[in-house]
């Protein structure tokens, strides 16, 4: 057993038989067994010390080691008649024989022979191997510990550290795990011990490169590790010195070696974050060691720095006599692009004259400086002066006339814009519409840019965006642009940003190809700019052709107005026409499921008075009427039974025919056949990135009504009494029987690549190969059951798909905007069923939602039986606020449940908050309010309610995987191994045992996203899940 350290021990031995096993490394202590445990020192007179090469261990019967010395040059200085208590044989080696003389062999072998042994006894043997004098070793050089916790930066650096002290002291490979792991203290132990005991035997293969890929994968996340290289390529010098943005580039460069692995890469990137007027001079010298890049840069920074402070602010120029000669344009261009210290005047300088002595000088007037004198008020701005900028084009006319600049549409911020590549800007620039439509706020700069333009029209802006995300060719790219008006353009991308990426642009096949770290290319197809045709009023026509100003032409302009869609223009879908006909030619067929209308016991028969109409409802009553007679969905009854008709106005203006079921459906026995979850219907999407969507044509009119039921269906109307021979619209269980037929028709096909959802089917593919034959599968199989489709609310072939009030894409779920609407536009309720109404609805994106359950409870309050009605602040601002939280509701990304989850929770006395994450992305966010009991709870309770929360919410995505689970109450780490545990914990702590589940400390200021559902906290929604990742840092 070990008593000191892993590879120090006491051991205990019988001595008995020998049975030899070999064992490559190993320095042994051996005593006579006479000393006390307490007392045994190494190096005293009862032990010896032999050399790791010396040194063959023997095993006995009873498995308990035995000492064999092997005879070699060193051993024979040594004396070996201490330790009378002690067996030793002599046994030679191969290479001793080799290297010895005939004599000197000849006494060896005699030796060897001889055999020393003793009686049976108890003995005590220390044993300290070759690890432990490589540990003692490695622990002189004091390496760091590592206890997972803390700036998850740490976990590099210390790895780094560790590969630094291996390659100091030359250790073979097989001993960097055992120093590496020796290091790990706190969570990080626990975690490791963990891991190899769910994994037993294999923890003796794995090497130090595996070791640090565990380590990795654990405590420096892809998510993470994505973010650096997003910095990293973001980095530029600003304000800052070359040195302080050297000493950043250093530490953001050691996350991404990729693209720092060589030479000219890291002088590369260096280079093109430095501000312009140093790189400038960089790319003169034609450098390419990154030392030497970083040496000039110095220097043309400090010649900089040191030109600013002597060389005072641009004096106003005084009018002169002389005309004014224009330079050439390519001058000023040199002198906007180069900022060193050879761009002075060569004539003097015009200073004003100074109003306290009358002459032009500089600087401050030493004259009369005891004088007091009135300052001029100057606004702080004026003093500065305004930066130069220039654009050639603003506006679609303008780009037209040069033909350089290329434009076509680009993604920013999830938002296609139309862009233009502008390489005579200085700068890049975005309109302030576009800067709304992405919902980015801009800063003030301190200097106004004041931007030329080639028609000489000038304009000037102090706003700026920084951190711009722009997707081209799937990958993501960051860049700053200053906030103009413009007209036709989104953003322009200047040349400043063009040579950031190497860009290489060929305006004959309007290519732009983009070179990016790590020998990576993006080629963007761009579109040569059109001119729009300029409309005037044929007031302005007529005024000009009245003067003569100009010739007029009568033309007649004739719109190509696209075709309306047809089946016969889509692939596959024209091999089934016959399924989208334009009405449906009949009464359905028999079919596995018929609706019935079963009665609770003692139910009576309903019969109402229809309702009174206008005129122009009564008109729409005997035309739909008569279109169902000629259709063979109803028929005349003489059924006791009635309920009346009334009209609905539908979104396009149009009337929908609506029957009063409303008794009937009191008195009707519910089928409980349950809906789908609309996120677990979701969760079947992962991966996938074709759609196709088909509706039903009145879905509820394919289903015949069981004989029997059908005068229960009879409705009352002032053209007559009719009843339904097909399912109507209206009766409480039509839509799970609808369901249940679904999903019995196309139950082959569930899971696999269709979701269906009452009459909407959704088609979803991987791969554009696989959505060649899944509609072809799907329109075969409504053919043979012939259920029929209505073509104009169909779409195929999609990449983005509306779906039960849901936006559908390859990147996740979102909040679909004209769903949202209603929600928007509500008004404030005035009695407690219209906040029921308004909760439900926004209720069913509560996923979207952080804190939901906090941010409605004001609301909630309203709807208790026991709390008078009243409309305060509180809840007019919990409404709002619910509102706008739609409209800033973030995309979910779908889960892979063979991947790990990441939860994070928080308790208040406000309410429980979770937030469930894969990858960084966040997969769905849950809250509830705390029941009157839970008020009473201590903390450790509450915070181990809200991880039980959490496992109970989300059990269909955790069991039977490994999830971590991180919350700011630290003790909670340690429940797993605390011995006095009340009863409410003990019961929780059986339901946490059922996940292979870890609980971790997280800071409160790391765990804001939980936090966040707990409190009520103001601000963007896009902006708490954007720092997540930063704040966990």
């Amino acid at each position: 057993g070990c008593e000191d350290s892993p590879s120090f021990g006491v051991l205990s031995m019988d001595v008995g038989e020998p049975k030899v096993a070999e064992v490559k490394e190993a320095i042994l202590v051996v005593g006579d067994g006479g000393h006390d445990e307490e007392t045994h020192k190494e190096g005293s007179a009862d032990e010896e010390v032999f050399d790791l090469e010396s040194v063959v261990l023997v095993e006995i019967e009873e498995g308990v080691p035995e000492v064999w010395m092997v005879e070699d040059e060193s051993l024979r200085t040594r004396t070996f008649s201490k330790g009378a208590g002690m067996m030793r044989k002599w046994v030679l080696t191969p290479d001793d024989k080799k290297s010895r003389e005939p004599r000197q062999l000849e006494k060896a072998e005699n030796r060897a022979k001889t055999t020393h042994t003793w009686p049976k006894r108890r003995v005590r043997a220390r044993m300290r191997g070759a690890q432990a004098t490589v540990v003692a070793q490695f622990r002189d050089y004091q390496p760091e510990k590592f206890s997972g916790q803390g700036d998850l930066r740490i976990v590099y650096e210390w790895v780094q550290g560790l590969e630094i002290i291996f390659e100091v002291m030359n250790f073979p490979d097989r001993y960097h795990m055992l120093c590496a792991q020796i290091q790990l203290t706190g969570d990080a132990r626990l975690w490791w011990h963990a891991y190899w005991s769910m994994r037993p035997g294999e923890k003796d293969g794995c090497t130090w490169d595996q070791f640090k890929e565990l380590i990795r994968e654990k405590y420096y996340p892809s998510y993470y590790r994505a973010n650096m290289e997003r910095q990293f390529l973001a980095l530029t010098q600003g304000t800052r010195s070359v040195d302080e943005y050297k000493r950043e580039f250093t530490r953001l460069g050691a996350f991404v070696p990729d693209l720092v692995g060589t030479e000219a890469k890291r002088a590369h990137r260096f280079t093109d974050g430095l501000r312009p007027a140093v790189r400038h001079n960089i790319v003169g010298h034609g450098v390419q060691t990154y030392a030497r890049t970083v040496a000039i840069a110095q220097e043309v920074d400090a010649s900089i720095r040191r030109e600013a402070v002597q060389t005072p602010a641009q004096p106003v120029a005084q009018p002169s006599a002389q005309p004014h000669v224009a330079q050439s344009s390519k001058n000023q261009k040199k002198r906007k692009l180069r900022g060193g210290p050879g761009n002075r005047r060569t004539r003097p300088r015009q200073y004003p004259e100074c109003p306290t002595c009358g002459k032009h000088h500089r600087g401050e007037c030493l004259v009369g400086q005891n004088q007091p004198r009135q300052q001029p008020q100057r606004p702080q701005q004026q003093q500065r002066g305004r930066q130069q900028a220039r654009v050639f084009a603003v506006d679609q006319r303008e780009a037209d006339q040069h033909p350089g600049p290329m434009s076509g549409m680009i993604i920013l911020s999830d938002v296609p814009v139309y862009a233009l590549f502008d390489t005579g800007a200085t700068h890049s620039f975005i309109s302030r519409r576009c800067l709304e439509a992405i919902r980015v706020r801009s800063t003030t700069a301190v200097d106004p840019l004041e931007v030329s333009l080639d028609s000489g029209r000038k304009i000037v802006t102090d706003a700026r965006a920084t951190d711009l995300s722009l997707s081209i060719g799937g990958r993501i790219l960051i860049t700053d642009a200053d906030v103009i008006e413009m007209r036709d353009f989104d953003l322009i991308l200047s040349m400043d940003w063009l040579t950031r990426f190497h860009a290489d642009i060929r305006c004959h096949d309007r290519e732009i190809i983009l070179y990016l770290p790590g020998d990576d290319q993006i080629t963007y197809y761009g579109s040569r700019t059109r001119t729009l045709p300029h409309v005037i009023s044929m007031a302005k026509a007529r005024k000009i052709l009245r003067r003569g100003d100009c010739q007029g032409y009568l033309v007649s302009l004739v719109g190509d107005e696209p075709k309306a869609r047809s089946p016969h223009d889509i692939p596959i879908v024209r091999e089934f026409v016959d399924v989208f006909p334009d009405q449906l030619p009949g009464g359905p067929p028999s079919r596995q499921v018929e609706f019935s209308i079963d009665l609770i016991s003692g139910a009576g028969l309903v019969s109402k008075a229809p309702y009174r109409m206008a005129p122009k409802e009564l008109q729409e009553l005997n035309t739909q009427i008569q279109e169902l007679l000629n259709l063979g969905f109803i028929r005349p009854s003489i059924s006791p039974w009635g309920a009346p008709v009334l009209f609905v106005k539908k979104k396009d203006g149009s009337m929908r025919k609506c029957i009063d079921y409303r008794d009937l459906n009191r008195l009707t026995i519910k089928n409980k056949y349950l809906l789908p979850r609309i996120d677990d219907l979701f969760d079947q999407l992962r991966a996938a990135c074709v759609f196709s969507k088909i509706d039903l044509r009145s879905g509820y009119h394919q289903l015949k009504i069981k004989e029997s039921d059908i005068p229960k269906t009879a409705f009352r109307t002032r053209y007559g009494h009719f009843e339904f021979v097909v399912m109507p619209f209206g009766l409480s269980n039509a839509p799970a029987v609808f369901m249940d037929l679904m999903n019995r028709v196309f139950h082959p096909f569930l899971d696999q690549f269709v979701i269906v959802f009452i009459d909407d089917i959704l088609i979803y593919s991987k791969s554009q190969k696989e959505h060649e034959e899944h509609p072809r599968a799907v329109l075969s199989t409504l053919r043979r059951e012939k259920l029929y489709a209505k073509f104009s609310k169909c779409e195929f072939w999609l990449q983005r798909v509306a779906f039960v009030g849901h936006i559908i894409t390859s990147a996740g779920i979102e909040v679909d905007p004209s769903k949202i609407t209603a929600v928007q536009n509500w008004s404030a309720p005035k009695n407690p069923s219209e906040v029921r109404s308004f909760l439900g609805l926004a209720g069913y994106y509560s996923r979207f939602i952080e804190g939901f359950s906090k941010i409605a409870l004001p609301l909630s309050q309203l709807t208790r039986k026991s709390v008078k009605f009243e409309w305060t602040d509180r809840c007019e601002s919990s409404f709002q606020e619910l509102k706008r939280r739609l409209t800033t509701a973030p995309v979910l990304t779908i889960p892979d449940p063979s991947r790990s989850f990441t939860i994070y929770s928080d308790a208040s006395r406000q309410g429980l908050g979770c937030v469930l994450m894969q990858d960084g992305q966040v997969v769905a966010y849950a809250s509830r309010q705390l029941k009157p009991h839970e008020q009473n709870y201590p903390t450790h309770d509450l915070e181990l309610a809200a991880v039980v929360h959490a496992l109970k919410i989300w059990r269909h995505y955790l069991y039977g995987g490994q999830c971590e689970i991180f919350t700011d109450h630290k003790s909670l780490q340690y429940i797993f191994t605390q011995k006095e545990l009340n009863m409410r914990q003990r019961r929780w702590l059986e339901l946490v045992k059922d996940y292979y589940c870890t609980i971790q400390y997280h800071p409160g200021k790391a765990n804001v996203v939980a936090d966040a559902l707990s409190r009520k906290v103001k601000g963007d929604l896009t902006y708490v899940v954007t720092q997540q990742s930063k704040l966990i840092r």
